[in-house]
């Protein structure tokens, strides 16, 4: 590191260096912008002269050891309209001044690794490069409207207050990668509305203080990567990602507010609303957020081997109404979410859907979400069968006080489970549906009963059966003999007074069988309803 300067600026300073040592001193700002407009873009390919040019090495020089301020003034670092030549070399050091570059452009890579700054700011700036892994800053790091052509790398970075890049623009670099910020540390939000990345944007073992906002964000993968690799990320409140409203006549929202482009449900005049799109595949598994995970209205344009994974998550609440994937797979295996907030039309049809040990405790319907629909959303799910999702759902279902909702969930987990049976099994299962629904319909069962007793009726009205006893028998009554049979436990005086012989001994049989199957499925139907009251 340099030795401490005294007042008076170094030899072999260029004009422009010299007005920015003093503005420096002063803690005022080094504007070196043109006086036409035309000619402040950064982006531009339009050349900058020596005359708005200052070498990297003295800015490095004044953060890391410069002058004192002049008296009553705080030494502050403060660019517009910039060209800094060479590469800005901090790595490892301590600035304590506080930085705010605007609309500047930096010639090579900016190299702040383990570097320790009070606050960052810069704003619209042309960057090649930004190596800045294990940074360590006290207050905030801004990067908006910035536009970076070979990655950012924030790795192991601690930002002491918020991290803004909303609008930011970022290219891959070597590896595919626009962002690496693997195990970053933010302490309050992150926000990264309306950005525009070309590679993988990486926040593995992240953890964000508050929020982590994206909404509006266009992420795209680069070849053999995803867009969004954020495995095991922690946000104590809400992840958005979500759509933001933008001006119609420039796409932009100009000026970023210093939190963000926000999310008004009611839009200004003469704006839209740009959705989040990811064209790549996204993991977010073991990822835990305290309040939210908001896809509304989201676009994710997958490839038939990408997915939108959320494995293991927990949230109190999943907002899944995101327009449909066409392609790709959405895996919920082994989350764990509390409410449920969805819609049909959201869910991806059969083969796209993995919910495997998804636990979910209330279901929300943002639109109109019949059972059949429902039940078709399960079914997605489950290629092969599996009762698990039923079981979910009838419970929720049933939890909720919609109990015929439930058991007709649980007579489709039947139905989808016969199909996996024998020949034999898969007939008695027919019958079953046929006749009594496997019990989940017990008003079928009844019904069955008091057709059997009408035929029971009829049939043994036909028979003048001898007694066992003659002495000891009641009154012949064919009506009360077929529902003495039907009815199991209860004694209605009929049976075991008569002798049937032949057929009538088999018909009595058969009535006996029915009645116990069907009897018990009217009770369970009962026994259901008085628990339900």
């Amino acid at each position: 590191m340099t030795e401490p300067l005294d007042d008076g600026p170094p030899d072999g300073l260029r004009p422009t260096e010299l007005q920015m040592w003093n503005a420096f001193r002063n803690g005022s700002t080094c504007d070196l912008s043109d006086t036409n407009p035309l000619l402040n873009d950064p982006f531009s390919p339009r050349p900058w002269g020596p005359e708005r040019s200052v070498r990297a090495s003295i800015v490095a020089r004044l953060l890391l050891s410069g002058p004192a301020a002049r008296p009553g003034r705080v030494a502050a670092l403060k660019l517009r309209g910039v060209q800094i030549t060479g590469t800005l070399k901090l790595a490892g050091g301590s600035v304590a001044p506080y930085v705010e570059l605007n609309g500047c452009r930096f010639e090579s890579e900016v190299l702040m690794p383990e570097a320790h700054f009070t606050t960052v700011r810069m704003v619209g700036c042309a960057i090649p490069r930004l190596e800045a892994a294990r940074l360590r800053t006290e207050g905030d790091l801004h990067l908006p409207r910035c536009r970076v052509e070979h990655g950012i790398r924030l790795t192991d970075a601690q930002i002491g207050t918020d991290l803004l890049i909303n609008q930011i623009n970022v290219r891959p670099d070597r590896r595919g990668r626009a962002i690496t910020a693997d195990g970053m540390s933010v302490a309050q939000d992150l926000q990264a509305e309306l950005i525009e990345t070309y590679g993988e944007f990486s926040l593995r073992g992240a953890k964000v203080g508050v929020s982590l906002s994206l909404r509006g964000s266009r992420l795209r993968a680069a070849a053999e990567r995803r867009a969004l690799n954020a495995p095991q990320l922690s946000v104590e409140r809400t992840l958005y990602m979500t759509g933001a409203w933008v001006s119609e006549s420039t796409g932009n929202q100009g000026a970023t507010p210093p939190f963000g482009i926000g999310n008004t449900a009611t839009p200004s005049r003469g704006t839209r609303l740009q959705p989040f799109e990811c064209h790549g595949g996204v993991r977010l598994d073991d990822g835990r957020f305290g309040d939210a995970v908001d896809l509304h209205r989201a676009r994710f344009v997958l490839s038939p081997r990408e997915e939108l994974s959320l494995r293991r998550i927990v949230t109190p609440e999943l907002r899944f109404n995101a327009e449909r994937p066409e392609e790709g797979r959405v895996v919920l295996n082994g989350a764990k979410v509390v409410t449920l907030i969805d819609m049909a039309a959201s869910w991806p049809g059969p083969g796209g859907l993995a919910m495997g040990g998804f636990v979910y405790e209330n279901l929300v319907p943002y639109e109109e979400f019949p059972l059949g629909r429902r039940l078709d959303w399960v079914a997605s799910a489950t290629p092969e069968y599996s009762p698990e999702p039923y079981e979910r759902l009838a419970t929720v279902l049933r939890n909720s006080g919609e109990d015929a909702d439930a058991r007709e969930v649980l007579l489709a987990k039947q139905r989808r489970r016969r199909e996996t049976l024998p020949l034999a099994a898969k007939l008695w299962g027919y019958l079953q549906d046929w006749t009594v629904a496997y019990g989940y319909r017990p008003g079928r069962a009844a019904l069955w009963m008091a057709v059997l007793w009408a035929l029971g009726a009829v049939a043994f009205a036909q028979v003048d059966p001898a007694p066992i006893k003659v002495d000891e028998h009641p009154q012949w009554n064919a009506a009360l003999y077929a529902l003495d049979l039907l009815v199991p436990v209860i004694d209605l005086g009929q049976d075991g007074y008569w002798r049937l012989d032949g057929g009538w001994q088999w018909a009595s049989a058969a009535l006996i069988l029915l009645g116990w199957i069907l009897a018990t499925t009217v009770a369970a139907g009962a026994s259901r309803l008085l628990r339900r009251g």
